[in-house]
């Protein structure tokens, strides 16, 4: 599987990464050890967690999916061969959260401990945290860096305006700098990503490591009526944000790329994605193994310049 560099970080990730938010949560410890076995085996190596999954499961506290693939690590021996990807800043608690450094300092060392390793491959700040100096959050970065526990940082839920100040504050004052953004981005929502930040990622050099990549499910084709609405507990949700005109005409052009290309709707959204200017990997998961490889064919699938025309136009925001 032919890998891409993520920023100028030194990281050479596959072009999909396996968002590990459903170990702990919708899979539970066997589901996850098979799944992280396979990805390897696959080339989807990449994965990426943070220490709030998945806190919002009745009962969790947050840390659960970093635990389990820390079990996973310690039990295969293959931490060589995978790079792991976490984050910190949203709550874990009254007073456990933002990017001030002592909160780093405790929370890295935390995630360590729960994946039972002694470094990540990149540590991501999960949101912005306006109360504190962009230069406190990367000069303790810097310092984890140095200890070796971090290899590369990494942003999420950033506007353009505030990236664009942590990229002058590191080069300002020679700090290390996010060498990747993680926004929402799939075909139906373009717009956050198109609008600022795919200008700024692709000046810049950085890489991006979108979410929501096939729209909670909706970009598998799985939801197309009212009558839906009962196919998982976000029914209801995804109904409701996508089956409007925009939404009808995405599915239609999905699903005529799809009989084109012999693949699946879900295949040909993650394509679409995986070939447009300034995305590196788009996130996703699975749940079990035959929905995995689906996801494998689509890291290796290349559409025609007709076959991402129509879905480019299709969902055009513009």
């Amino acid at each position: 599987m032919i890998k891409r560099a993520l920023g100028r970080s030194g990281l050479q990730i596959p072009p999909l990464t396996f968002g590990g938010n459903v170990f702990g949560w919708t899979v539970d410890e066997v589901g996850t050890f098979s799944l992280l076995d396979a990805l390897v085996d696959a080339g989807l190596n990449f994965i990426d967690t943070a220490d709030v999954y998945s806190r919002w499961v009745p009962g969790n506290q947050g840390g659960e999916s970093e635990a389990l693939i820390g079990k996973w690590l310690k039990r295969s021996g293959k931490r060589d061969q995978v790079l792991i990807a976490t984050k910190v800043g949203m709550e874990m608690g009254p007073d456990a959260k933002g990017l001030a450094p002592a909160y780093i300092r405790r929370s890295i060392d935390a995630s360590l401990a729960r994946l039972q390793t002694d470094h990540v491959d990149l540590y991501q700040s999960h949101k912005d945290d306006p109360d504190t100096p962009l230069t406190d959050t990367l000069g303790e970065y810097a310092k984890l860096i140095a200890a070796g526990k971090v290899r590369a940082i990494g942003a999420s839920n950033y506007t353009p305006v505030r990236l664009s100040e942590a990229l002058i504050a590191a080069e300002r004052h020679n700090l290390p700098r996010y060498e990747s953004i993680q926004p929402e981005y799939n075909l139906y929502s373009r717009e956050p990503f198109e609008a600022g930040l795919q200008a700024l990622v692709k000046a810049q050099d950085m890489g991006t490591i979108n979410y929501y990549a096939l729209a909670s499910g909706f970009l598998s084709g799985k939801y197309r009526s009212p009558a839906d609405v009962g196919k998982s507990a976000r029914g209801k949700k995804i109904v409701d944000t996508y089956l409007n005109d925009r939404g009808y005409r995405i599915l239609k052009a999905l699903d005529e790329v799809a009989e084109d290309a012999g693949c699946t709707p879900a295949q040909a959204a993650l394509a679409w994605q995986i070939a447009q200017p300034g995305i590196t990997s788009p996130i996703v998961s699975a749940t079990s193994l035959a929905q995995l490889d689906e996801l494998v064919k689509a890291a290796s699938l290349t559409l025609t310049r007709d076959q991402l025309a129509k879905l480019s136009l299709a969902s055009d925001w513009r």
